[in-house]
């Protein structure tokens, strides 16, 4: 049905151009077969809208106010014109996209009418029957009879009646509905099957065997007829469903076959008469005589050696041994505390765990509740009225989390802003980014004081103490800002990392001055293939608001929620976004982790030299932003301004994807020379090193260059700017590894966890194939790591399982302490290794030229035998024939079946 108006546009029509613009949404590429596009929601299926510039006008002499009129406002073009148009343009002609219909028109002219009013959306139109152009050129004949009509109006006349509602009787049709409706009855089982790493890409051999030879090898079950029992089907009721349920299943077929090795040798002796030779011998004597002089000196030494060792350094143990009080043996994790949340009425397991930058004793963890996709779909009524929380745990009440933060979903990762730890950024499972603001809530949680007496450690006051009756209920913060769901990302967040206050980026990646001195940009990784970069400043400068309009704005935000990034809300946009292409498939790279470099991100810095004094700069710090104003509060000067470009800036950074890909790509965004769009850079360097999704992929506090990665299986250590392959790859563990972190205070020491609960820590001083030592801390599989040095004397390690739990480990004197020289030796390692691949480069190159040499060679001598002649090969062939005559005489008359009359017949013959 047509719409009153006829002005009016269809909700379904297309977007009305003004006059004169040039086209942009009705060309197709070349390659691309394009849909017409009719007006059957208007009730005209045979009008199809398009777009005729003024070039394509004068080529079909249809120009505006000129050939096509208000009195005429239609012109008829031969097909043959559109066909030739079609040759000389190709897609970019104006007819291409009702090409399909020029094709298959039966007629030799086709109608074009222009549309002065834009009635159907653009300026000019097509009819595609015959039937439809012959109602246009000769319209019917409207018949007034204005008697007839009056009777017919007069003798019936439609009376409107009211609908009245009636109660809803049953029939017993849901009956057969429930009856009919398909049920699981079995629940369904899930299959995982493995085979070892060593057997991944080992060359497969079949062989043949006869299957009754080998136990249970085949067994006939063959089918037959049983006499006592028959059962005919008379009637058989059967449901059915529109889309029938699939299973996809796999299997791998074990390569490995039997076979019989044996083995026999015998050990080699003297004989008597050899042994009383050798013992009467004169250099035998000799050797004993020269062996037995300094026989007690030789004996002395050897003991010496075994009592103590000569070549220790008591020098170094001695600088070791200073200032410590325990055993340098003890290598395991201690527990210290954990943290539950008892109130939370599903089943959560722990996503992120983050230690706060400045308040000791202070860790907050993101949780989710423990579904798959299937079930968060089936539940998802239920999980809207469950809160999605950020949890702030602390050493003083183990029980209550000190403050919870309301997410719109689950949060899976998040990170405090380094220029004010009250600023927190989080990614959610639906792609949107959240920001809270804790700055009215500081109070409650940083409340330290001085110790009295030598102490000066910070120590955190119990909050019983403090506040008795704010532990009975939970403080629930709601967020300040989210992100636009229709511009962000599409799939759940599982990276995010805060931009270094020294620099910020544009549109296209390009990197400038940061003229605010604050972090103020956020870089996220999503598995819809997509790295975005955000700015939490307003785009465009905020114009002058009159008092009205403020004070309406101030009613309308929640008495709770601060208005730090109220301009933010449901309206942030990426400001840039890099997608990782493959190239040359559709499916593109889905990445899980990114590392930047060290200035790209803002890191607090750890270490030994810098413990004693961490509670001081702390105080400092807290002390000098009270007297400041919140930066935060103040940023509506959005992106103006004129910026220094800074030059010589690396923004190259890793990846990691679900397929286990590590990747060295470039964030600056580049135009197609083509088409003059933005695109992403191509990757640098790509490696399939992992079988399984990357989890942790981030590098060393001590050199900036190295990169580790966990993902599946195994472990892999990389250098920049080294694109030949990792320096360390590990083997294939007994358990799958789910995270991993480098240690704080030791160069060569990083941590791995395991889904069966263990957490593998590797030295690579002491072993570099294994790990140095594996604990168990859990049942059930390792979420997060996240080592804390709280003291000079005491660090602190944060795991996080699947059940929810968080378990604060303290980590024992030799894996918190390093070696006098042990930066130098692991960095001579790195080194070592880079070499080692250069070398590896090198063989390859030079085995690759042998193996082309040795098969030119073979090329060779297939040539050489194939340009012998034909009189030589006969020549051979003859002189064969010969020598197998003469092998046969020789062989008969041996065996004496030839006699003398035979044998001359026989040389006569041959």
């Amino acid at each position: 049905m047509a719409p009153k108006n006829p002005k009016q546009k269809s909700p379904n029509s297309p977007k009305q151009p003004t006059r004169g613009k040039k086209r942009s949404t009705m060309v197709a590429s070349v390659n691309e077969e394009v849909e017409p596009v009719n007006m059957e929601v208007m009730g005209h299926p045979e009008i199809y809208p398009l777009v005729l510039t003024t070039k394509t006008q004068e080529i079909f002499n249809c120009r505006v106010d000129e050939d096509v009129t208000d009195d005429q406002p239609y012109k008829l073009i031969k097909k043959e014109d559109i066909f030739e148009d079609f040759k000389n343009r190709g897609a970019i002609s104006d007819f291409h996209p009702v090409k399909k219909v020029i094709q298959e028109y039966p007629g030799d002219e086709i109608l074009l009418v222009y549309d002065k009013d834009f009635k159907y959306g653009l300026n000019f139109y097509v009819i595609g029957t015959e039937e439809g152009k012959e109602n246009y050129l000769n319209p019917p004949e409207v018949l007034e009879d204005q008697e007839e009509y009056k009777e017919y109006s007069s003798e019936e006349v439609y009376i409107y009646k009211a609908p009245v509602s009636k109660p809803w009787i049953s029939l017993g049709s849901e009956k057969e509905i429930e009856e009919e409706s398909v049920n699981e009855a079995t629940k369904q089982t899930t299959y995982m099957i493995s085979r070892k790493r060593r057997k991944f890409g080992a060359p497969i051999k079949f062989s043949d065997h006869n299957a009754s030879s080998i136990k249970d090898a085949y067994i006939e079950c063959t089918a037959y007829p049983d006499k006592n029992f028959t059962l005919q089907q008379v009637e058989k009721d059967v449901g059915m469903q529109v889309i029938p349920q699939i299973k996809d299943r796999g299997t791998q077929t074990r390569w490995t076959y039997p076979k019989n090795a044996t083995t026999q040798y015998y050990p080699r002796e003297f004989s008597e008469e050899e042994k009383e030779a050798v013992g009467q011998s004169k250099p035998f004597a000799d050797f004993f005589d020269n062996v037995s002089v300094g026989q007690n000196s030789v004996e002395i030494a050897l003991q010496q050696n075994e009592i103590m060792n000569t070549f220790i350094d008591d020098w170094k143990c001695l600088a070791e041994e200073e200032g410590t009080f325990v055993d340098k043996t003890d290598t395991q994790l201690k527990e210290y505390q954990s943290f539950t949340d008892l109130h939370s009425p599903m089943e959560k397991m722990i996503t992120c765990v983050a230690w706060h930058p400045t308040i000791y004793g202070l860790i907050a963890v993101s949780v989710a509740v423990r579904l798959s996709f299937e079930d968060r779909v089936l539940n998802s009524g239920k999980l809207l009225l469950q809160p999605s929380l950020i949890l702030l745990w602390s050493f003083s009440d183990p029980i209550h989390p000190q403050l919870m933060l309301e997410g719109p979903d689950d949060i899976f990762c998040f990170q405090f802003c380094p220029s004010d730890p009250n600023i927190i950024a989080g990614g959610c499972i639906n792609g949107q980014i959240v920001m809270w603001d804790i700055t009215a809530h500081a109070d409650r949680i940083e409340n330290i004081k001085s110790g009295g007496g030598r102490s000066k450690k910070p120590i955190l006051k119990p909050m019983f103490l403090l506040e008795p009756d704010s532990n009975k209920e939970a403080t629930y913060i709601r967020h300040c800002a989210v992100s636009s769901i229709e511009n962000g990302h599409r799939k759940v967040i599982t990276d995010i990392h805060w931009l270094a206050d020294t620099f910020e980026i544009n549109r296209m990646g390009a990197v400038f001055e940061n003229r605010n001195g604050i972090c103020c940009q956020l870089v996220t990784c999503s598995a819809d293939c997509t790295v975005c970069f955000w700015d939490i400043r307003p785009q465009k400068a905020l114009l002058p608001q009159t008092a009205e309009k403020k004070k309406e704005e101030v009613i309308e935000i929640p008495f709770d929620v601060p208005s730090t990034f109220l301009h933010l809300d449901l309206s942030w946009k990426p400001l840039a976004k890099v997608r990782l292409s493959k190239g040359e498939t559709s499916v593109d790279h889905c990445p899980t982790k990114i590392s930047l470099n060290e200035s790209h991100i803002s890191q607090t810095p750890v270490g030994l030299n810098t413990l004693h004094t961490f509670s001081s700069i702390l105080a400092q710090d807290r002390a000098g932003k009270m007297e400041e104003i919140n930066p935060y509060q103040n940023l509506e000067g959005g992106m103006a301004g004129h910026l220094k470009p800074i030059d010589e800036f690396c923004t190259k950074f890793f990846v990691g994807t679900e397929e286990g890909e590590v990747i060295y790509t470039d964030w600056k965004l580049e135009r197609d020379p083509e088409t003059g769009r933005l695109m992403s850079k191509k990757p640098v360097s790509m490696h399939t090193v992992h079988d399984g999704a990357v989890h942790t992929i981030q590098r060393s506090p001590f050199y900036n260059d190295i990169i580790l990665t966990i993902g599946g299986w195994n472990v892999a250590i990389w250098k920049e700017n080294v694109m030949t392959g990792p320096l360390l790859q590990s083997c294939c563990a007994p358990k799958r590894y789910t995270s991993g972190h480098w240690s704080l205070t030791r160069p060569a020491v990083f941590y791995v966890g395991r889904e069966d609960g263990y957490i593998d820590i590797w030295d690579l001083l002491e072993k570099t194939h294994e790990p140095s030592l594996s604990q168990n801390i859990c049942i059930t599989m390792i979420t997060g790591i996240k080592p804390w040095p709280s003291s000079s004397k005491q660090q602190l390690l944060a795991i996080a399982d699947h059940f929810g739990t968080l378990h604060i480990l303290e980590i024992p004197w030799t894996l918190s302490h390093p070696s006098s020289n042990e930066v130098s030796s692991v960095q001579y390692y790195f080194q070592r290794e880079v070499k080692h691949l250069e070398y590896v480069a090198q063989r390859k190159v030079i085995r690759d030229k042998e193996i082309k040499q040795i098969n030119m060679e073979k090329e060779r001598k297939r040539s050489k035998t194939y340009q012998k002649s034909k009189e030589q090969i006969e020549a051979g062939l003859k002189l064969d024939y010969e020598q197998y005559l003469d092998l046969e005489k020789t062989t008969l008359i041996s065996l004496g079946l030839l006699k003398i009359s035979e044998r001359r017949s026989f040389i006569d013959m041959l």
